[in-house]
């Protein structure tokens, strides 16, 4: 299963622990990724979408037709 974000794109990134003797180890950051049914009225149907949380915190605030139509604008994403 990949962990990136359908919407934004976000993906793993890649850092060190550092510990308290200042020994680095390598390290995965992951985004926090839900999946999450949304309807969308406008188009009368639903989708499933594999997101991140800031880009549903997105959705909440904006709509997510509205957000669709922002992201297709971008050239990000295909609107049907």
């Amino acid at each position: 299963m990949s962990k990136v974000c359908e919407l934004t794109g976000k993906r793993p990134m890649f850092g060190h622990s550092v510990s308290h003797s200042n020994a680095k180890t390598n390290r995965k950051f992951l985004p926090n990724l839900k999946k999450k049914k949304f309807f969308i009225p406008e188009l009368d149907e639903w989708i499933e979408l594999k997101i991140s949380v800031s880009a549903l915190r997105t959705i909440n605030k904006k709509g997510i037709y509205n957000y669709l139509k922002d992201l297709s604008k971008k050239g990000e994403i295909k609107l049907n």
